[in-house]
């Protein structure tokens, strides 16, 4: 069964501005992101952009590109404007792969595209990662998920879950407990195309709201997200300056290997 990658890119970052078309190894970013999609085995792969100057750029090396409204909240709502205009069939898999994730591990597309196929059940597929340290754990910025034993998300959290009860009694957690899993949610979403029409539909909810988790919203309203271990840790994307000099320095560095 074929599946759909799309790639919101806006220009506005308030970090980097025209991140999608900051140049890496020679290539603009969002040509990296495009070309791991196209490795991924999508049957179709559509950059969605609301900007001009990333979509004359996308069309000089061939891509797809859908124009999407400017005024979205959020990635999800530019994802169903583009299925919504493209007439995805409802039980179409889409993968949404953000515009700032060159270095994504084409196979963890496939992964989740793969997950939907596996789990006929889920209305959204998306991946972990398991985490060793205390100090992770501990970190709102990282987002845990605790799962049930087919791997359906059972609640996503900032806060450290599950709670070592007995060991962090003092409230202190110095480790984390024996053979007790925690993972952490690695960003990257499956949908069913009708989900998405539905998702868009639904208003923010209470979960979503305190957590900033907007998954929640889809979990709130009864859609099962099913989560797969990573097949393998994808790279950090480019959110700062920072980001952008180590991901120059990755590139950097397989040139010299080559």
């Amino acid at each position: 069964m074929s599946f759909t990658v799309v790639i919101p890119a806006r220009y506005a970052s308030t970090r980097l501005p025209g991140k999608p078309l900051l140049d890496l190894d020679g290539w603009p970013m969002i040509r990296h992101v495009h070309a791991r999609a196209c490795e991924s085995g999508a049957s179709r792969v559509i950059v969605a952009t609301d900007d001009e100057r990333i979509a004359d750029i996308c069309g000089d090396f061939g891509a797809e590109v859908a124009m999407t409204d400017s005024d979205h909240a959020s990635g999800t709502d530019r994802l169903e404007e583009v299925a919504r205009r493209c007439g995805l069939a409802a039980e179409e898999r889409v993968v949404n792969v953000q515009g700032d994730e060159p270095l994504i591990p084409p196979a963890l597309i496939n992964q989740v595209a793969q997950s939907l196929q596996r789990f006929p059940d889920a209305a959204i597929a998306t991946l972990c990662e398991r985490l060793h340290d205390v100090e992770s754990v501990l970190n709102p910025n990282i987002v845990k998920v605790v799962r049930d034993r087919e791997g359906y998300a059972l609640y996503f959290s900032r806060a450290p879950i599950p709670w070592a009860r007995d060991q962090w009694a003092d409230g202190t957690p110095a480790s984390l407990p024996p053979a007790t899993p925690y993972f952490r949610h690695i960003g990257i979403y499956g949908y069913r195309a009708r989900v998405l029409h539905d998702f868009v539909n639904w208003p923010p909810s209470l979960l979503e709201q305190v957590e900033s988790l907007e998954q929640l919203r889809a979990m709130e309203n009864g859609a099962r997200i099913h989560v797969d271990e990573a097949l393998e840790v994808p790279p950090g994307g480019v959110d700062t300056e920072a980001d952008l000099e180590r991901v120059r320095a990755v590139f950097q560095n397989r040139k010299q290997e080559k």
